[in-house]
């Protein structure tokens, strides 16, 4: 379609005017789940599948996902020197997005917000006032010229017509008859076109369809008298809406994408595992390296005058009757090498390439979380329960060591950590002021500045002990599953409940795609490790 000469001389169409998107993983808001009002509530909804999409194939964010194309051709694959890190490159045909969408539960859409001092940022907001003071002086004109309204009005329609379900044909009818182009086109002709009326008739569509989160912006656009200010506000309303539609369309078609992703992943690398079948060797020595280490006993912490507050596995705790190998043990094994694994090892796991970079992600969280929990044991130590038994102080305490380990990244790790000592001991020292408790002693002060700066040292059995709790966490996960584990924290640890949930959550998911997809590779490695009588056949079948 021809653009109208009205809506070309400003240089863009109504369409160009939404919301960029953008992927977020935090969990998405609740009332969006809960669905969108009226007779047809999309909570009823059985036939999600098929949802009516916006027309308009300009809107990214309601396009379809397309599988990366950049991947190497069938020739390249079966090149012996494909082996293994070229693995990656090979199965991006397989939709990455698709991939994302089944693993992570919290998978969503939302409006990307430009900073207003960027460039971009700046030319948008710019483009998007010039066609709204251009409308307004079309409606302003006398007569009046409303061929941008018209299509302007022509868009909401389609919109609007994209977020009904297929059998809300009322409504569908409604529409379709109160926006109704050409008779609208006709009235603009006699310049009869009661675009307030056609607004508020919008406004009463919109409040039938949108989930009770956008309830308040609908009604604050009901206050609004300006048609042009109403047009714009109705626009920016409707992008939300339609992206409410997208995530809750995401949400329940992720069963469907979890299985189709895990079909194509594992067909792809069989058919690679035909051409090459030496393609699982350092699969297999990863799960015969967690086996050994099943096999072995942890070594214990080294009992320190530093670590009087943590107690220590027993060696007799640790060498008390094993338990017999079983594939999920020596899997969970494996996965949690996984976080420790040296970056200078080529051998990675092939059936781990792809999530090697979110393994490393998690390696450098997990770092992090056991350096805070670190911090925050040894404080607590000498600042006392009472201090500590403040939500408030042991929040910001948890803020300030989180901002100032962000500096780990840039700069020589003793002198970051010595600016996390000072700050934390300053921050024990004026709290314990505020509430009117005794200040640390110089002494004190000085050894909680060199406890601190520590930490981070090999040899520092707090930092150890901590690690080696988060290891038994996630472990828990694993076999658990996160909630139960967070029932039962071991020491040290309920400070920083969320932020394990949170990991936790992040691991499971991602090592139980990985076994949804590579379980039955990982079964004929297993039956060569485990004797049949430690691995009964259900077990191993369950992979």
């Amino acid at each position: 379609m021809a653009r109208r000469r009205g809506c070309a001389r400003v240089g863009a169409q109504p369409r160009w005017y939404g919301p960029s998107l953008e992927v977020r993983r935090s969990p998405p808001d609740s009332a969006v789940a809960a669905g969108r009002r009226g007779g047809d509530s999309i909570s009823k909804m059985t036939d999600v599948e098929e949802n009516v999409p916006p027309k308009d194939p300009g809107d990214a964010e309601s396009g379809p996902c397309k599988p990366e194309t950049s991947g190497p051709t069938r020739e390249d694959m079966s090149s012996p020197k494909d082996h293994p890190f070229r693995l990656i490159d090979t199965v991006n045909d397989v939709s990455k997005l698709s991939k994302e969408i089944g693993m992570n539960h919290d998978f969503h859409m939302e409006e990307k917000v430009l900073p207003p001092s960027s460039l971009e940022g700046r030319v948008k907001e710019t483009m998007h006032n010039a066609f709204w003071d251009h409308l307004e002086e079309q409606l302003l004109a006398i007569p009046p010229d409303f061929s941008c309204a018209l299509e302007l009005l022509r868009e909401i329609k389609e919109i609007l017509l994209s977020l009904l379900l297929p059998r809300q044909n009322r409504l569908r009818s409604e529409i379709e008859e109160a926006l109704d182009m050409n008779l609208l086109k006709q009235e603009a002709e006699h310049g009869a076109l009661n675009v307030p009326h056609l607004s508020k008739y919008i406004l009463n569509m919109m409040t039938l369809l949108c989930a009770p989160v956008r309830d308040e912006a609908v009604q604050k656009l009901e206050n609004i008298t300006d048609p042009v200010r109403l047009l714009r506000g109705i626009f920016q309303v409707l992008g939300l809406m339609k992206m409410d539609m997208v995530n809750y369309t995401i949400r329940s078609l992720q069963p469907q994408l979890q299985e189709r992703s895990v079909q194509c992943e594992r067909a792809k690398f069989q058919e690679l595992l035909n051409k090459q079948p030496s393609l699982l060797d350092h699969t297999t020595k990863w799960l015969t390296r967690a086996a050994a280490d099943l096999s072995t006993p942890p070594p214990s912490c080294p009992d320190t005058p530093d670590s009087s507050s943590v107690v220590c596995p027993s060696p007799s705790e640790a060498a008390n009757s094993p338990e017999p190998l079983s594939p999920k043990m020596v899997l969970s094994q494996g996965f949690l090498n996984l976080l420790l694994w040296d970056p200078e090892d080529e051998e990675f796991p092939e059936t781990l390439l792809m999530d090697r970079a979110q393994l490393q992600e998690l390696e450098a969280q997990l770092r992090q979380l056991t350096i805070l929990a670190s911090v925050l044991l040894v404080a607590s130590s000498f600042s006392g329960s009472v201090l500590f038994g403040s939500p408030q102080f042991v929040d910001k305490l948890k803020r300030i060591t989180k901002a100032l380990m962000e500096e780990l990244k840039s700069r020589p790790e003793e002198e970051a950590m010595l600016t996390v000592s000072e700050q934390v001991s300053q921050e024990i020292h004026q709290s314990l002021q505020n509430m009117g408790l005794a200040a640390l002693s110089s002494d004190n002060t000085a050894s909680l500045i060199g406890e601190l700066q520590n930490i981070t040292k090999k040899e520092n059995c707090v930092y150890s002990v901590i690690g080696q709790r988060i290891h038994l966490f996630l472990k828990c996960c694993l076999v658990l599953g996160v909630q139960r584990s967070l029932l039962d924290l071991p020491g040290g640890l309920t400070l920083i409940e969320a932020e394990l949930a949170e990991l936790g959550q992040k691991f499971v998911s991602l090592t139980h795609h990985n076994q949804q997809v590579f379980g039955p590779f990982y079964m004929e490695i297993l039956k060569t490790l485990i004797p049949p009588a430690q691995a009964p056949e259900t077990e191993v079948g369950s992979l």
